[in-house]
């Protein structure tokens, strides 16, 4: 079933984007990477499907992980409301480690790793590479 939703979206993120010019991999259009990305999600999902039809293990029904739902969804939703107010960097980290504590496998000093390092490759490929205008330190921190 997963496997069909990641198709099922892929699909149509892919499909919409035919609407925008395409380009070519070295002067890329509007519509290159919304296409690109949904036909890898449509990859990923056929591959899915494949590795569950194949499959021959009865040990689907477990419970859902109540606590990582809420440790992500609580991370997406603070990133969005808090990005303005405090800046780029700490609000990824905070987001980061939120997220990284979603998992059973994962305590405090490695959450804090994790999100040291998501947070300096992401400040790296966004605000040095692509040169995203967006402040670093927000105005709620008095900077």
């Amino acid at each position: 079933m997963a496997g069909a939703i990641f198709v099922a979206a892929g699909a149509y993120f892919a499909l919409e984007a035919l609407n925008y010019e395409l380009g070519t991999p070295f002067r890329m259009g509007p519509g290159f990477m919304p296409v690109s990305l949904g036909a890898v999600l449509v990859a990923l999902g056929l591959a899915i499907v494949v590795k569950g039809v194949r499959s021959d293990r009865q040990d689907y029904a477990q419970p859902p992980s109540w606590r990582a739902i809420g440790l992500v969804t609580f991370s997406v939703l603070f990133f969005g409301f808090a990005i303005r107010g405090l800046g780029f960097i700490p609000t990824l980290l905070i987001g980061t480690v939120l997220t990284a504590l979603a998992s059973r496998t994962n305590n405090i000093v490695a959450a804090l790793v994790i999100a040291v390092g998501m947070t300096v490759l992401s400040s790296l490929v966004f605000v040095v590479g692509l040169r995203v205008n967006i402040p670093l330190l927000g105005p709620w921190l008095g900077f």
